[in-house]
């Protein structure tokens, strides 16, 4: 979200941003002072009270609403289908491409998950540092690498957008597949720059609720309601911004925001089509090597027409405005 500057394309923020207050609290430990007033201010022994049943009632501090426990059971899977998979290889590949190209040696990948992209940049001899709100993913991304005896990353509980790290402290910075899920992403994009030497890079992977798939999909659906007056299809539609997600992303708050933070150097379309079922099942009837060879194709057209795309990865050096957080 653009900070005191609401898009419409935005939803709204979680009741109880989050203050100042919280960052002077160590990583992973975050209370609240029931002497907090509403904007971060302490209240004093004698201050807010009117008498009567007010005098049990003190303001409670700004609190943000997240899930720590989070461990993505509620995330599509990657592999169900063959443009799903094409799709989240394409993301993949062309995110840790962009991370690691030019030699970055120190990575940093925020919220991070279950570490497998950090794994595959350590195992390639990056130093990594796996950023992750939650200790439950952590953990899970820590007992992966036991049992999978992998490159192990340095692995810290943080948020995106107050990072424990020092100005400069990376060659790179990634976030795939999750600024969506932030309250304040442009704060986050902000800290990434930060972070992130001068000539680094900043790399960002963002769903596009506006894309070809989307367009096609709302579109059908207004047709079978309002021409045909059938009713609306059950379940959340995959143009529906899930429940988890604090922002709906198109191509021109993307720019807006990483612009805010970055000089924009590149900005990547993959995939079209993918969530419209009946694409979905054509691919899966083709022969192999022709349901390969027409994701590629349309993987081409998408890289011409990042607005149309089903993902966009852009990234960019942080901006010398972007020395301090934001």
């Amino acid at each position: 979200m653009v900070e005191g500057a609401q898009s419409a394309a935005e939803r709204p923020r979680a009741r109880g941003s989050p203050s100042s207050e919280r960052f002077r609290h160590p990583p992973g430990e975050y209370r609240t002072d029931s002497r907090v007033r509403p904007g971060g201010r302490r209240q004093g022994a004698g201050e807010g009270r009117t008498g009567g049943a007010s005098d049990t009632l003190l303001a409670s501090a700004p609190m943000r609403v997240v899930d720590l426990d989070r461990d993505m059971r509620d995330v599509i899977p990657t592999g169900t289908s063959r443009d799903s998979e094409f799709l989240f290889d394409r993301m993949t590949d062309c995110t840790l491409g962009a991370a690691s190209a030019g030699g970055a040696r120190r990575i940093l990948d925020v919220a991070s998950g279950f570490g497998q992209d950090a794994r595959a940049l350590a195992g390639e001899g990056a130093f990594v540092v796996a950023a992750e709100p939650s200790a439950r993913m952590s953990a899970l991304a820590r007992m992966q690498e036991v049992e999978s005896d992998t490159a192990r990353t340095e692995h810290v509980r943080a948020w995106g957008d107050a990072l424990p790290f020092a100005d400069g402290s990376f060659d790179a910075v990634f976030c795939k597949g999750a600024l969506d899920h932030f309250d304040t992403p442009l704060a986050a994009i902000g800290e990434m720059a930060r972070v992130t030497r001068s000539d680094g890079r900043v790399v960002l992977a963002i769903a596009n609720f506006d894309s070809l798939s989307c367009r096609v999909a709302r579109g059908v659906d207004a047709v079978r309601q309002d021409w045909l007056g059938r009713p609306p299809p059950r379940g959340r539609r995959h143009y529906d911004v899930p429940h988890d997600h604090f922002t709906r992303y198109e191509l021109g708050l993307m720019r807006e925001q990483a612009s805010a933070h970055l000089t924009v150097e590149a900005v990547r379309g993959l995939s079209l089509a993918w969530g419209l079922p009946a694409w979905s099942r054509a691919v899966s009837r083709l022969p192999q090597f022709a349901a390969r060879a027409t994701l590629e194709t349309f993987d081409r057209v998408a890289r011409v027409l990042p607005a149309l795309a089903d993902v966009v990865v852009l990234w960019g050096r942080p901006r010398r405005a972007a020395t301090t957080s934001a």
